[in-house]
């Protein structure tokens, strides 16, 4: 890769989702940065940098999925090292940003937890920030260095069409994710319904009525992430109960926490279209019902329009 003035680029990983990183690396035709990672006995994290960064536009990959703490932590430890070892520009790639569900206060005596780790990160001596569609986009107010958040639906939508499905219709999950779901609808130039939910307590959620005409349609159900799939099997029973010919969704981040392997395999839904943002649970490798579709291209592209200072934003062009 050619020098440019920010210096050669260099890439490096974390441990949590190693297959992306090795596919970002493949498609931007570089070697993956060599570095030591490993738990002492008691569980404290080290890292060692084992080439030169010195001058280098340095680009290091980690998901913040579970184990998140776990994950955030080496994430911090290695940015660490990368500036002490005069690296010239330290972007944190964020496949998936962890903690971004507590983006406010939404009752008294609650943190923001969203806003801490950009602060942990810009302590660390992270310079820029590249991630993939962040819960609340208000997350990028957060920081103050550059923050680029690209969007899976690109992907999503691409291989949406390719199926063909015949009367076809978006669905969002609550009043939250309406603004996506639009997105989706307009690009696949169909209509659009959306489910009001009452949530009574967190990763539970109850879904109660249906806004827009179903009966005969193939339903998508459109969310940025899915996590214990109470959600989307709450979602999926109303849209048949309304009538839904069959129903399908996709997802820019499978979190698939908890029941929800159990959950997916015992639901209705025909299938589930996500991103390797996060590696997928062993429980649900095999299942028929989960495609996945790689964003290394897209982090990849990106990654070399910083290294070149060119447009990101002329990636959705």
């Amino acid at each position: 890769m050619g020098n440019n003035g920010n210096g050669p680029v260099l890439v490096f990983s974390g441990r949590s989702n190693t297959d992306l990183a090795d596919s970002i690396c493949q498609y931007m035709q570089v070697p993956l940065g060599r570095s030591t990672i490993r738990d002492f006995s008691d569980q404290e994290i080290f890292v060692k940098i084992e080439e030169n960064v010195r001058g280098g536009d340095v680009f290091v990959i980690q998901s913040t999925c579970n184990p998140g703490n776990t994950n955030l932590m080496e994430m911090l430890v290695m940015i660490d090292a990368l500036k002490r070892s005069s690296a010239k520009r330290i972007t944190a790639v964020l496949p998936y940003y962890g903690y971004a569900r507590q983006d406010r206060k939404v009752e008294p005596r609650v943190p923001i937890t969203a806003k801490l780790v950009a602060n942990l990160l810009e302590t660390a001596g992270t310079d820029r920030v590249l991630t993939i569609d962040l819960h609340a986009g208000q997350i990028q107010g957060f920081f103050n260095v550059p923050v680029d958040d690209l969007f899976a639906m690109y992907v999503l939508v691409k291989y949406i069409k390719e199926l063909n499905l015949e009367n076809l219709i978006v669905i969002s999950p609550d009043a939250g994710g309406v603004e996506r779901a639009r997105a989706f609808a307009k690009r696949l130039d169909v209509s659009l319904a959306i489910i009001d939910k009452r949530r009574e307590v967190a990763n539970e959620a109850k879904a109660m009525h249906i806004i827009g005409d179903v009966k005969g349609k193939v339903a998508f159900i459109v969310d940025d992430m899915i996590d214990t799939a109470g959600t989307l099997l709450e979602a999926t029973n109303a849209l048949l109960r309304e009538g839904a010919k069959e129903v399908h969704a996709c997802c820019s981040h499978p979190v698939f926490s908890g029941p929800a392997a159990k959950r997916i395999g015992e639901s209705s839904i025909k299938s589930i279209v996500t991103t390797d943002t996060i590696p997928l649970p062993e429980a649900l490798k095999n299942s028929p019902k989960v495609k996945i579709l790689s964003v290394a291209p897209l982090l990849g592209e990106a990654i070399l329009r910083i290294n070149r200072e060119t447009s990101v934003s002329s990636l959705f062009d």
